[in-house]
C-alpha cells in the first residue's frame, strides 16, 4: 500500500490492511475518510469534509480503538449530516460540552436549593443520588444515560427500600429533564421504566400515636421532666394546637395576636402552602406567657440551645421516647383527631380544618371559603379542657 494520496474506489481499505500498515502516510478509503500513520507508528482516522461550504477535518479516533467499519459509519453519518445543512463539528462540540450525570445533578441541586424551605430536603436530594445513582450513572455523560443504566441503579434497592428508590428515581428524572431542557437529550429514561421494575406494595406508614385518653398523662410527665423549658412548652403547645412540629418549632412572636388570641402560621411553613389561623385556648396563651422568659432576641417563641436557632424535631421526639411513651410527635395530631371524632359532635370538616387539611373537591372548596374559625375556637378550648383533666361535655352543634 502506497503512502501517497490517490483516489480510489469507495471502501478501498480492508481491515487487514489497516491492521498491518506501518509505513507513515495518508491512506484514503472513501467519503473523505483517511487512515493517517504517523512516523512513530501511531494510526488514526481523519475525515476531510465540506461543512456549509468550508473544508474541514474531523478526527474520528485511534485506529487501535476504532475499527474500519466504525470509522466508515461515522464518516458516512457526518457526510449525510453535512449534505443536509447540519454541522457535525458543532454537534461534537455540544456533546463534549455536556456534563456528566454527577456534574449535572450537582448543578440541578444548586439551581433548586433556594426553592426548598427545608434544608433537610435539599441535603437529601444530592446525598441520595450520591449513594444510589452516582455509582452507576455518575461518570456517564448525561446524554449517554440509558434506560438500562437507570434500571441498574434502581433495581438493588427497589424492593428493599421502596420509598428511597422511588425518590431516587424521581430525582434522576429531575436531572434528566434539565438535560432535555439544555438540548443534550430528547428522552427521560427515568420515566420509561415503570413496567420493567417489580411491583412493590408499600405498607401504609402511620405515625405512632397515643390514645387520646393517655395524652394528658403524657403532658404531666413532660412538665415534671428535666427537659429544657423551651422543649416542654413547645411540646405542650403542639398538642394543644394540633399543629405540626415544624410549624411550632419555627413559630415567631410576630405571628401571634395576643388580643385576638390567634396564631397565624405563614403559608411558606404550611404543608399546603396556605396560611393557617390557629385559635389559642387559655392554656395555650399561658404557655406563650411562660415562653416570654425564653426570648433570646431572635423572634422565635421556642428558641433552641443555639442562639437564633429553633428547637430540632429530634429534641422533641427524643423527649417523648425517653419518657417511655411509644409515640411520634406528629402522632398527637391523630390523638386530637380521634378525640374529636369519638368524644364530640363537631362536624368532620371542622376537625379537618383544625389540622389544616383540605376537604372536598375543588368545586366544594370554591364555595366553602370559611375556615370555621369560631367553631374551631370552641373545639380547641374543649380539647384543652379535656387535657386539663376536666373533660368538656360532648358539644352538640345547633
Amino acid at each position: 500500500m502506497s503512502g501517497n494520496i490517490t483516489r480510489r474506489p469507495e471502501k478501498s481499505l480492508t481491515a487487514l490492511a489497516v491492521k498491518n500498515t506501518t509505513a507513515p502516510g495518508k491512506y484514503f478509503d472513501g467519503h473523505g475518510l483517511y487512515l493517517f500513520v504517523d512516523a512513530n507508528g501511531a494510526r488514526r482516522w481523519l475525515q476531510r469534509i465540506v461543512i456549509r461550504g468550508k473544508r474541514c477535518e474531523i478526527g474520528l479516533g485511534s485506529a487501535s480503538l476504532v475499527t474500519l467499519a466504525e470509522a466508515r459509519a461515522a464518516a458516512l453519518d457526518n457526510r449525510r449530516l453535512a449534505r443536509s445543512g447540519g454541522d457535525p463539528l458543532q454537534e461534537r462540540r455540544e456533546a463534549q460540552a455536556a456534563l456528566t450525570f454527577a456534574e449535572a445533578a450537582r448543578k440541578v441541586h444548586e439551581l433548586h436549593k433556594p426553592t426548598w424551605t427545608n434544608p433537610k430536603h435539599a441535603a437529601d436530594f444530592i446525598t441520595s443520588l450520591e449513594t444510589y445513582a452516582f455509582p452507576r450513572l455518575g461518570r456517564l455523560k448525561v446524554q449517554d444515560v440509558t434506560t438500562a443504566d437507570v434500571l441498574a441503579a434502581l433495581t438493588p434497592t427497589w424492593t428493599e427500600k421502596a420509598e428511597t428508590a422511588r425518590r431516587v428515581r424521581q430525582r434522576i428524572g429531575t436531572v434528566l429533564k434539565w438535560a432535555i431542557a439544555q438540548g443534550w437529550r430528547q428522552d427521560n429514561p427515568a420515566e420509561n421504566i415503570g413496567q420493567a421494575l417489580p411491583k412493590v406494595t408499600a405498607a401504609p406508614k402511620h405515625r405512632k400515636s397515643l390514645p387520646y385518653a393517655e395524652v394528658a398523662a403524657c403532658l404531666e410527665v413532660v412538665r415534671s421532666s428535666g427537659a429544657g423549658q423551651a422543649t416542654k412548652l413547645a411540646l405542650e403547645f403542639i398538642v394543644l394546637t394540633a399543629a405540626r412540629s415544624g410549624e411550632v418549632r419555627m413559630a415567631r412572636w410576630d405571628e401571634v395576636d395576643p388580643i385576638a388570641k390567634v396564631w397565624v402560621v405563614p403559608a411558606q411553613r404550611m404543608k399546603m402552602k396556605r396560611s393557617h389561623r390557629v385559635p389559642l385556648s387559655p392554656r395555650a396563651m399561658s404557655i406563650l406567657d411562660a415562653a416570654k422568659a425564653l426570648d433570646d432576641g431572635s423572634g422565635l417563641i421556642f428558641p433552641g440551645t443555639k442562639q437564633g436557632r429553633p428547637l430540632s424535631d429530634m429534641t422533641l421526639s427524643k423527649l417523648v421516647k425517653e419518657l417511655g411513651f411509644d409515640a411520634d410527635v406528629h402522632g398527637f395530631r391523630t390523638s386530637f383527631r380521634t378525640w374529636a371524632q369519638e368524644r364530640t359532635n363537631y362536624p368532620r370538616e371542622v376537625a379537618e380544618a383544625a389540622l389544616a387539611h383540605l376537604t372536598g373537591d375543588a368545586v366544594e372548596r370554591a364555595y366553602a371559603r370559611s375556615d370555621v374559625f369560631e367553631t374551631r375556637r370552641k373545639m380547641m378550648e374543649a380539647w384543652a379542657a379535656y387535657l386539663a383533666d376536666a373533660p368538656a361535655k360532648v358539644v352538640r352543634i345547633g
